[in-house]
């Protein structure tokens, strides 16, 4: 929902990796935002008004993205879509940090600002990878939000650094950074921020997106 810059950068970064979209908007000029060759649906209307939504498939979606430029719009429209299609991974942008704060307690993963915006939501929408936060210089050495199997739940930083080889920096825990120890463990909902090898980045990428062996836990 929106079709502002979020939304049509969202859009055509989603399309681009194989998937279907359907980008809600109520004024019909903001489709302009979207490149010529762009095939997913346009559907003009309320984002948060059931009928529009089902125009725009939600009964059948796998992921819904709230980016208006209204926090109310988005936080309403994304509890529609959770609450009534019962649609799992869903995100609203927020401007307003104090409501984000509130949202992410709800149960509703909330993100901020244009380019950031739309890589964090491509990572709750279609998740299973990693994101780079920083490169030394040489770019040998990564900073990266990893995604993780469910599975790695309730397993300690010194089983994951273990098994990986890599070195956990922190995590994010709801609107909390906490640092680690090496028995610190991991909790569910957990986003995990580790110190990696650019040449190591794949193979955990591939170890940490798989459930653990039940003897690493």
């Amino acid at each position: 929902m929106g079709c502002g810059r979020v939304g049509a950068t969202l859009a055509q970064e989603i399309e681009s990796r194989g998937h279907s979209v359907a980008v809600i908007d109520q004024n019909p000029e903001a489709f302009r935002r979207l490149s010529g060759d762009f095939g997913g649906q346009k559907v003009t209307g309320i984002g948060f008004d059931r009928e529009t939504l089902v125009q725009a498939g939600i009964e059948d979606t796998y992921a819904f993205a709230a980016v208006s430029d209204g926090d109310n719009s988005n936080v309403l429209a994304a509890r529609v879509a959770r609450e009534t299609f019962g649609v799992e991974n869903v995100v609203a942008r927020i401007y307003d940090p104090k409501r984000a704060e509130i949202y992410q307690r709800l149960g509703i993963p909330t993100v901020a600002t244009v380019r950031w915006t739309s890589d964090q939501v491509l990572r709750r929408m279609l998740p299973l990878g990693a994101t780079d936060e920083y490169r030394d210089p040489s770019g040998q050495v990564r900073l990266a939000q990893v995604d993780y199997h469910p599975g790695w739940a309730g397993v300690s930083v010194r089983r994951i650094e273990e098994v990986t080889g890599v070195r956990v920096a922190f995590l994010s825990r709801y609107t909390d950074g906490v640092m680690v120890t090496r028995d610190t463990v991991l909790q569910e909902n957990d986003v995990l921020h580790v110190l990696m090898r650019s040449d190591d980045a794949d193979a955990v990428e591939r170890l940490l997106t798989q459930a653990p062996d039940p003897k690493e836990a």
